[in-house]
């Protein structure tokens, strides 16, 4: 693609990396076939080539971008479907992300809008406030009719049936490794996940330690960024990112880590872009640092001696995140890691298609986001599994509002294959699990 931006224009870092990527675009238009919003709408605006264009020339003439510029590219999911697909190796992330900055430097949005994404970007990385904001929205919930903005309705949507206790085991400590000690790991804890699903690291603990690994949870560590990231809000995600490279690093030049490893796969992408994030500021060796060991838990745990597991009887449809398979390029070690631990694996039909949650997409695009879940659960429940497995706790709640079946973490079926605990996912209706104690 033919790109003009002046000699002035291509100082700025942004723009010199927006224009690399706008002129490795040729227009093939492959990414329309994987786009999951142009398979919803129909809309060529609403693919990536059609947010290309328009990105293209708001950048170009620095201009003030308009509604219509604004809803196209708010409707994008992030997803990077399009990035799996594209023949000519266009990073459509970073330039998305660059619009998205830009449009939060430059468009005023209505009040509403403006409302809505501070309070997001003030309560979801904030576990304690994002546990009373749960509250609120459970007490709520039976006013949900008298809600006039679809928006707000999904928000009391979102919170679930039950808020679990908080784990002690996201406070920072060590866990030792059962027998000799293979690896040092510092485990991210995130931020939403640990007020919405504590099973998910109390069985990564479990399970890194049984084979092997000291799992250490570091002094300062906490979310990841990529909330107010995709919200173009910079400064605010640099801030917080910024924690957890001097926390990680901290342990790095201490007693040494082996690994980041991280179990939500959409906050496991944007650490690994760490290093690009960073790369014009002064924490840019560190963050690359930081980038260079960051793991999903199933990179990890495909270099650990996972033993292979007895024929479970249970037929598991597994879920592939979008940042995982795509953001990633993460597509077999989950499902080879379930096999080996004895389950039968399933994928349904379009695996490469969003659930439609997308970090707080679900919130913000209700609508589009609600067509994309029916159509995911419908190919997994046709598959007829026991149960559903995913690597995303965002994916997690999504499909999980809508399907009877239950849905847990991969991580949550290999530790209890492994001698872990079963999942309280798989208690039956109406009984409650019992409290897995924590491990310290």
């Amino acid at each position: 693609m033919q790109t003009n931006f002046t000699a002035e224009q291509l100082t700025d870092p942004g723009i010199q990396r927006a224009n690399e990527i706008l002129r490795s675009c040729v227009h093939c238009g492959f990414c329309t076939a994987t786009c999951p919003t142009y398979q919803v709408l129909g809309d060529e605006l609403d693919s990536p080539r059609g947010r290309i264009y328009l990105i293209k020339d708001m950048l170009e003439n620095s201009r003030v971008p308009d509604a219509k510029t604004v809803k196209h590219i708010d409707r994008c999911l992030s997803c990077l479907a399009c990035m799996t697909t594209c023949p000519s190796g266009v990073h459509y992330m970073h330039l998305v992300d660059h619009a998205r900055e830009y449009i939060e430097q430059t468009y005023r949005r209505p009040f509403s809008d403006r409302a809505l994404r501070w309070i997001l970007a003030r309560v979801l990385p904030y576990p304690t406030r994002f546990r009373l904001a749960l509250l609120g929205a459970k007490i709520g919930r039976p006013f949900r009719g008298l809600m006039p903005d679809a928006r707000l309705r999904a928000m009391l949507d979102m919170a679930p049936k039950h808020i679990p206790p908080v784990s002690r085991n996201d406070d920072p400590q060590s866990f030792a490794p059962a027998g000799t000690r293979k690896k040092r790991v510092a485990l991210m804890t995130g931020c939403a996940q640990k007020a919405l699903n504590t099973d998910i690291n109390d069985a990564t603990i479990r399970l890194l330690t049984r084979l092997g690994c000291e799992v250490v949870v570091a002094e300062g560590a906490g979310c990841c960024g990529a909330l107010t990231h995709h919200m173009g809000r910079t400064s605010e995600s640099h801030a917080t990112a910024a924690k957890n490279i001097r926390a990680w690093v901290h342990e790095m030049d201490g007693d040494g880590l082996d690994a980041i490893v991280i179990n939500t796969s959409g906050c496991g992408t944007t650490i690994k872009d760490y290093g690009h994030m960073f790369r014009n500021e002064p924490p840019a060796a560190e963050a690359a640092r930081v980038s260079a060991i960051a793991m999903d838990i199933s990179e990890l745990l495909m270099q650990l001696d996972l033993p292979q597991g007895a024929d479970k009887g249970l037929t598991v449809a597994y879920h592939a995140a979008c940042s995982l398979q795509h953001g990633q390029k993460i597509k077999t070690y989950p499902k080879d890691l379930l096999k080996r631990a004895g389950f039968t694996v399933v994928e349904p039909a379009d695996s490469h298609l969003c659930c439609g949650s997308a970090g707080t997409y679900n919130l913000m695009q209700p609508e589009i986001s609600g067509k994309l879940k029916a159509r995911k659960i419908r190919t997994l429940e046709a598959k007829k599994p026991d149960l559903i497995a995913a690597g995303n706790i965002g994916c997690m709640m999504q499909i999980g509002s809508g399907t009877e079946l239950p849905i847990m973490h991969t991580v949550e079926l290999l530790d209890w294959a492994t001698g872990g605990p079963q999942p309280p996912a798989m208690t039956a209706p109406g009984k409650r699990a019992p409290e897995v104690p924590i491990l310290r």
